[in-house]
């Protein structure tokens, strides 16, 4: 059976986790720095399996070596800014504890493909790749595939139809300069530009682009959690069970989309090994301005953690 390792038994990882046992996908451990948490988490996760038809194991541990000869690695751990706390403080420790990680999956699972989760979700997956040291292929951020989610669920909700007949398309950096593609947005087959006035799909981009604040808003005291979770988990599954999905990954760009040096949300082929290939959409003059805009917005993040990482 493979093994995914989950780090951090929040509430995104903890709904990774559930996804990933519900389908029957790999064993799963799941590890945090609070004792006991993922312990329980793993073990109600464990019980639930005789009501939802699963067997697989799932385990919980403080001991970051327990990733070890984990096939995927999913990394959901990190700090929320506080009251008082500024931007570069939180950019600072959360670098720190994904470089710890990183550390730990390239000594015990050298050969697992990393799915970061973390925010600056971007700018994190640069720390991983940095300090992993591993090839490009095995290192990818989950944005997109969250990101196209709420977007076909606002294409849904606004058009009154099945949200398994929406397709979506959302690029660029985790963050307020997504790039949402109407273009390549589909309701089976049709484009949306068909069934909705402009001012509409501006509106949908720009819920979108907002999404996660608007369930901060509405939570007041916590962030979306299973969307995330379970959009990592899918990740997760194309990879272990070699997939082949064409889903929108934050990966390091060497040329493609123009972009270099960056790491970016574009449509790749997931499946086993992590990145197979990169898809290249051929974007319109304004598609390819906003997704340059986003990449910069990205390797600013990168260079001010390269401080952290010197």
């Amino acid at each position: 059976m493979p093994k995914v390792t989950i780090f951090g038994a929040g509430n995104v990882g903890a709904t990774c986790a559930h996804v990933l046992a519900q389908r029957d996908i790999a064993d799963v451990c799941l590890i945090d720095i609070v004792e006991g948490m993922p312990q329980g988490k793993a073990l109600d996760i464990r019980q639930a399996g005789p009501l939802q038809d699963f067997g697989v194991e799932v385990t919980g541990s403080n001991d970051y070596a327990a990733c070890k000869d984990s096939d995927v690695v999913v990394v959901t751990a990190g700090l929320a800014r506080k009251p008082g706390m500024d931007r570069m403080e939180l950019l600072g420790k959360n670098t720190n504890i994904v470089a710890g990680i990183a550390k730990a999956i390239r000594e015990n699972a050298p050969g697992a493909v990393i799915v970061m989760v973390t925010n600056p979700l971007d700018v994190m997956t640069y720390v991983a790749w940095k300090v992993s040291g591993f090839p490009r292929e095995r290192v990818v951020g989950m944005a997109g595939v969250l990101d196209s989610a709420r977007f076909r669920a606002f294409i849904a909700m606004e058009l009154g139809v099945s949200v398994v007949d929406v397709s979506a398309m959302v690029l660029g950096g985790h963050g307020d300069t997504m790039v949402p593609l109407p273009r390549f947005s589909t309701v089976n087959g049709v484009s949306i530009k068909e069934l909705m006035s402009p001012e509409a799909i501006q509106r949908l981009s720009d819920r979108t682009r907002k999404g996660g604040a608007e369930i901060v808003n509405l939570l007041k005291t916590g962030s979306a959690f299973y969307a995330p979770g379970t959009s990592s988990a899918q990740m997760a599954e194309a990879i272990v069970k070699d997939r082949n999905h064409v889903l929108p990954a934050s990966v390091w760009l060497q040329g493609e989309y123009g972009l270099r040096d960056v790491f970016c949300g574009v449509p790749v082929v997931l499946g086993k090994g992590g990145m197979k290939r990169i898809v290249d959409l051929r974007l319109d003059d304004a598609e390819k301005a906003m997704l340059v805009k986003s990449a910069d917005d990205v390797r600013k993040g990168q260079t001010e953690v390269a401080g952290f990482l010197s």
